[in-house]
Formats: C-alpha cells, sequence, structure tokens
C-alpha cells in the first residue's frame, strides 16, 4: 500500500500542533493525501494562531480542537498521530488503543514508508550530541553528491512530508529523540545503521526513572536485523549488550589526530567518530568522509561563535539544556575570562557538579526560574535577572576586551519562551543588536 493510499479518505486525529512547523507540516501532508484530519492540542487557540491561519487558508480537510482534547476524536477515529512528549499515561492514547484504533508517530510513519520503499536510514540517538552528529552525516553525504535527506528531531520540518522526495537507493538521516523512537517501538522498525552515543539523566520531569528513558532510547537497536550497525559510545557499550541487542554494539575508534575540525570541543571530536563510522558503512571513501568531516561548521544553539563586540566573543550554546552539556562547553573556554549566562525551567538534574566548576568563571549570570532557585544559593555573587535582555546587559557591563560571554542555559525554556528554539531566536536578536 502506497502512503497516499494509507492516508486517503482516512479519520486522522493528530495529537499535537504546536508552533515548530513539524505539527503544521504534518497535517498539511496529511491534508494533502485526502484524509480528514482533526488537530487537536491543549494550547488555546490565540496561542497557535499562526498554525491555525495557515491551515485554515488552505485546506478544508482540516478541523480543529484547541485548548482540549475531546475523547470522541480519540475513539472515532482510523488512526491517532501523537506528537512527541505525551504523557506516559495518557489517557486519550489508551482510550484509542483501547478501542483497537492505531496509535502512530510521524517520524516512525516516514521510517515505515521509507523502508518499504528501499531508503536507507541512518539513526541517530543519545542524551547529548545527537544533532551534531546527525547533521555532520548529512553533511558529508551531501558534500559527496549522495541524495539525502534529514529529518526527525529538526527544527520547522514535517518528516513525514519528506515521504514524498525520497526513493529507492537514497539515505535518509533522522535525529531521533527518546520520544520519537516510541513511535518505531509500537511499529517494530529500527535503522539499518543506528548510533546509541551516550546516556545522561534528562528529562526526569517526564521519565520516571532514568531505565525508562533508556528504554525508549534502546528502541532505535530493538527491531534491528542481521546485516545492520549498531555503534555504540563507551560509556553505554555494556547497557546495550545487557539488553541484548541483535546486532552487536560497535565503539568507533577515535578520529585520527590529524583530522582538524571547525567546531569547538574535544566532545565533538568523539562526535565526529560516530558520524566517520557511519560514513564508512554507507560507502563514502576516506577522502569525501574526511572532507565532509573537516568542513562541517556545527549548527546554531550548539557552541555556536555567534559575533565579536568590542572584543568580547559572544557564544550561543542555547541548546544545552542539561548541567552535563554546559559543563562541557565550560571545558572549551577558558573559565577566568568567562561570562557564563545559564538558568530556567528545572528538570530535576543533579546540578552539583556544575555549580562547583561555574564558580571559577569570572561571573555567573542566572535568568529566573525553577531550576534557577533550586541553585541560587550556591552562587551567592551572582547576578539574577528576570530576562534574557536583562541577562546580555549584565554580561556586557561585566565584560572586558579578551572575555567571553557564554550562553549556556543548563535548563529547559518552560514559561519564559514559547519553547527551546524561541529562546535561541530571541538570544541572537539580542547580541544582533548590540
Amino acid at each position: 500500500m502506497t502512503y497516499q493510499e494509507f492516508f486517503n479518505e482516512k479519520k486522522v486525529t493528530l495529537m499535537g500542533l504546536g508552533l515548530l512547523g513539524r505539527g503544521v507540516g504534518d497535517a498539511e501532508f496529511l491534508a494533502q493525501c485526502g484524509a480528514q484530519v482533526i488537530a487537536t492540542d491543549l494550547k488555546p487557540a490565540s496561542e497557535l494562531s499562526p498554525s491555525v491561519d495557515y491551515l485554515k487558508k488552505k485546506y478544508v480537510n482540516i478541523t480543529f480542537r484547541l485548548g482540549q482534547h475531546d475523547m470522541v476524536d480519540f475513539t472515532h477515529a482510523d488512526m491517532v498521530i501523537k506528537a512527541a512528549g505525551v504523557p506516559l499515561d495518557s489517557k486519550y492514547v489508551q482510550a484509542a488503543r483501547d478501542k483497537g484504533i492505531p496509535v502512530y508517530m510521524s517520524g516512525a510513519l516516514f521510517a515505515k514508508f521509507a523502508l518499504e520503499i528501499g531508503v536507507t536510514l541512518v539513526g541517530v540517538t543519545g542524551t547529548r550530541g545527537k544533532s551534531t552528529i546527525a547533521h555532520m552525516i548529512f553533511h558529508a553525504l551531501e558534500k559527496a553528491g549522495k541524495h539525502a535527506i534529514l529529518g526527525g528531531n529538526v527544527r520547522g520540518r514535517s518528516t513525514l512530508a519528506k515521504i514524498a522526495e525520497v526513493k529507492a537507493g537514497d539515505i535518509a538521516v533522522l535525529e531521533l529523540d527518546s520520544w520519537q523512537l516510541q513511535g518505531f517501538g509500537d511499529l517494530r522498525i529500527s535503522p539499518h545503521i543506528a548510533i546509541f552515543s551516550n546516556l545522561m539523566p534528562d528529562h526526569l520531569n517526564y521519565y520516571p526513572d532514568i531505565q525508562t528513558y533508556f528504554s525508549d532510547k534502546a528502541l532505535i537497536f530493538r527491531s534491528q536485523k542481521a546485516g545492520d550497525s549498531l555503534f555504540v559510545g563507551q560509556s553505554v557499550a555494556q547497557l546495550v549488550a545487557e539488553a541484548r541487542s541483535p546486532v552487536a554494539g560497535e565503539i568507533p575508534p577515535p578520529l585520527p589526530p590529524e583530522w582538524q575540525l571547525q567546531i569547538l570541543g574535544e566532545h565533538n571530536r568523539d562526535n565526529a567518530s560516530f558520524a566517520v563510522a557511519a560514513l564508512k558503512k554507507l560507502g563514502l571513501s576516506e577522502k569525501e568522509i574526511r572532507e565532509g568531516v573537516e568542513s562541517f561548521g556545527g549548527i546554531e544553539g550548539r557552541l555556536q561563535f555567534v559575533r565579536d563586540v568590542s572584543g568580547v566573543r559572544i557564544i550561543n550554546d542555547n541548546n544545552a539544556t542539561t548541567p552535563v552539556a554546559t559543563l562541557m562547553a565550560l571545558n572549551t573556554v577558558p573559565l577566568e575570562k568567562t561570562i557564563l549566562i545559564m538558568g530556567g525551567a528545572d528538570k530535576g538534574l543533579e546540578m552539583s557538579e556544575l555549580v562547583a566548576v561555574a564558580h571559577n568563571c569570572k561571573k555567573v549570570i542566572l535568568i529566573s526560574g525553577s531550576g534557577t532557585e533550586r541553585i541560587k544559593e550556591g552562587f551567592p555573587h551572582a547576578s539574577v535577572v528576570d530576562s534574557l535582555q536583562g541577562a546580555v546587559d549584565a554580561a556586557m557591563f561585566e565584560s572586558t576586551t579578551g572575555d567571553t560571554i557564554l550562553f549556556s542555559p543548563a535548563f529547559a525554556s518552560f514559561g519564559m519562551f514559547k519553547n527551546e528554539y524561541d529562546r535561541n531566536d530571541q538570544f541572537l536578536k539580542i547580541i544582533s543588536a548590540l
């Protein structure tokens, strides 16, 4: 069955519309395939107006249920497509399953159809580094002239809609967080080449414990078959072996010391080693791989050098939403000349090591939030501000020529920003106006 036939004239409940573009892209794709779509989201219409206005103008076969969910949409549908982050114990998802209605996730549906078409799937997961690894692989493939697409947890893109772009022999590189992998588990599929870089405490405001978090991550290899490949980091190799992966995990060799990366940090050499291993499996020559890896310039929000202002370097590490990520960022800068901007919403993670290291910074600026409340006693000389603009202003006031301002939050962005990407955009806008 083609993807068009799969969706045509089906009543589809799309759970989670959002403002990131992925939900909008999913809804648009489903409507173009002839589905009758009900887009439902707990956020009110006033918050989702850009998404709703765009879809209403173009599609009569999309209706909206906003500010609430209605159980009837989940018990009287041909299928439910749920967004990432839907609670594990969602009564709406359970009601659909109790009625025998299939519950899917859009990224996993893309993978299902891509496999049937004959696309080679590369999946990348891990608490840290998955974005860099996925983007690096994709960059190297493009540079080598291969036809590849990048999907999964990528800002503003519906991975499902990309099924219309692929053909047999293409390569799809998917950045997969633990939530998206739930959909792979439901369909019992895994990528041909799977990368599981590391596992650190994260999302403990969602998962009851780290073992449940690992169980979702492990879906990247659970349904692999003979001939597939699995590359794992040293820190998770034993966990993966104990989970009885159907394919033995391989730890990639270190990046050759003479290879020079454009991106900062020793941890990015580890990330590059995974990209190299995957690219070898995909048939690229060593020359193509080295050229691709060495020419990769990084991605926005991950140790991104933004600009120099009066001799002060400004680095955007917005996507550091855990203490481990901010610790990695601090390893790349001279602490005694670094002004650290951090803080935000709590995710229940251990912060003591980060607090100890951050004490060595020239100055710490804390943005208010539930996480900041938990750690601010550990920074008696820090400035606590109520806005990102205030944080940048305070950092600039404290800085002198030769200093580095590092924006590396270590927390989530709930409350003060629409989402993590909104925080990133606001920071870049503030810096551009200096």
